[in-house]
Parts: structure tokens; sequence; C-alpha cells
């Protein structure tokens, strides 16, 4: 896997888009990280299954592929940051965090359980691969400009990498971070919308309409991108892109169009699954689903 180096795994070709057998590997990832977060739920009795699952091929993505990173190594200083908004998909993080080495995979077991350092949301204090202590929504743009301003003076060349939720978008900081971006042409901090369409209290644009998005970010001065985030190598291929382009003079917008419970028939049309607990014949069938899917 690309991670295991110190350079991003873009290539040196002007093609980013990656080989049958990466996106291959990639899928294979995205449908470990549903699982792992089914497994882990059930230890905990309850969890946000919908908002890890509209973001496995991009987190995917992300952590096997894009982001320079070195295994076993969570606090190398030259590796990119990733901070995500919407907290409560720490869950579906957590295994690639073990997988990649950064804390043991035994700590998977006691997910949630007293004095386990995995909780429901990211704790960068105890949870090594954890950039950003998220849960309260609306801070994770801000604080991935702050680590972008920080190279500065430290003189560090990494990528910053921030998730938002698209509920996220109705959050005024994420638009004075947006304005604070530009204004400072934070070229290495590139932003992910997880457009899912749902948040806790029902459709997005019900609750409070957020749309034109890609023309409301390009107001703010970024570059702007929109892709099928569940297309693995379209969704790759435009992050290895935006990550090696060090001609861009300000930050960068990914709005991944997603659809929230994805890989899950009956989540992906039922949005109280944002929270929720599988009963062992359900758990059974969303696993063969989520298998019959990527097979």
């Amino acid at each position: 896997m690309a991670l295991t180096t110190d350079t991003a795994s873009a290539p040196k070709s002007n093609s980013f888009a990656p080989s049958e057998e990466t996106v291959a590997m990639l899928k294979e990832r995205a449908r470990f990280i549903r699982l792992e977060t089914i497994r882990l739920i059930e230890i905990a009795k309850t969890g946000h299954y919908t908002s890890v699952f509209s973001a496995a091929e991009i987190f995917s993505a992300l952590y096997y592929d894009v982001m320079r990173l070195r295994r076993g190594e969570p606090g190398w200083s030259s590796r990119d940051r990733f901070t995500i908004g919407k907290g409560h998909a720490a869950v579906g993080l957590f295994p690639i965090y073990a997988d990649l080495g950064f804390f043991p995979k035994e700590w998977l077991d006691g997910y949630t359980r007293l004095g386990s350092p995995l909780g429901d949301h990211p704790d960068m204090r105890k949870v090594p691969g954890v950039d950003f202590s998220s849960g309260s929504i609306g801070h994770a743009l801000s604080n991935g400009l702050g680590m972008v301003l920080a190279q500065r003076w430290t003189g560090e060349d990494y990528k910053v990498f921030c998730m938002m939720g698209d509920g996220e978008m109705q959050e005024g900081q994420v638009w004075e971070a947006a304005l604070c971006a530009a204004r400072h042409g934070a070229r290495n901090l590139i932003a992910i919308v997880d457009r899912n369409g749902y948040q806790l209290d029902g459709r997005v644009d019900d609750v409070m309409n957020i749309e034109p998005l890609d023309e409301k970010w390009r107001a703010f001065g970024w570059e702007v991108h929109t892709v099928d985030g569940h297309d693995v190598a379209a969704t790759t291929e435009l992050l290895r892109r935006v990550r090696a382009d060090d001609d861009r003079q300000g930050p960068c917008c990914i709005i991944a169009r997603t659809v929230k419970g994805k890989g899950v028939s009956y989540m992906e049309t039922e949005p109280g699954w944002h929270l929720g607990y599988l009963d062992p014949s359900d758990a059974e069938a969303a696993i063969a689903e989520i298998n019959a899917r990527e097979a």
C-alpha cells in the first residue's frame, strides 16, 4: 500500500487515475470499514452507521492512497493531517488507524467500554492518529486552517484534509473559516463536504437549504470540484490531483455526492438510521448485503 512510504501516492505522470488493482484494493478497504463499523457498534450497542457508510470510500481513498503517512508513525511531523467535523463517524476511522499500526488492534475490542481511549467521538489526547478532537459541529475547518497557517512558522510542507457533513454547512463558523482561508491563500487546505443529503433532523435542505453549494464556495474564493463520493476511481483521481497541485493559489473544496447509509439498502432509504443499533438478524443481513455489493 502507498501508505507505507514517505510520499503521497499520486503518480509522477500527468495522469492521476488509479490502476485497476488500486481501485480493487480501495473498494475492499471500504468494505472493511463498513464491516468493522458494524462490529464495533455491536460492542457499543448504539452508533452512527449511516454517517460512516456515506464516507467509507472517501476514508479509504484518503488513508490508503492519497494522504502522505507512515505506517506505525502517527506522530510523524511531515504527515498529512485530517480533521473531521462529523466526529460521530470516528467509529469508521478507528479500524483504519489500527490497521495502519497507529495503535494496537486489541483496542478495538473495547470500543466505548469503561477505560477505553476509543469513544463515540475522536479524542486527539487519547487516540494516536487523531489530529483533531471533534464532535461539536463547525470547528474542523477552522482547526484545519490553523494547521495550514502554522506551516509558515514551522517550515513543514503537508496537506490538511477536512471532512465536513452537509448539515455542517449551516454553521456560521464554517463560513468564517472559509473567508479566512481564501484571504490567507491557504493552498494546502482541502475541504471535503460529505453531501449525503441528511442530518439528524431530516433532509438537510428541508431543515435549512444550503444550495447552490458549489457556487457559495466559489464566491468565498475557493477552487471547487464535485464528485460521486462512492466512485472509488473518480474520487481517488480527483483527490490525487488536488493534492499534487502546488500551483493552486488558494484552498480547494470537494463536494462529494454520497448516499447516507450506502451499502445497506434499508438504511439508504430511512434517515432514522443516523443513530441506531442492529439486532443480530439485521446485522447478519447487513453484513451479507455489504459483502455481496463489494464482491
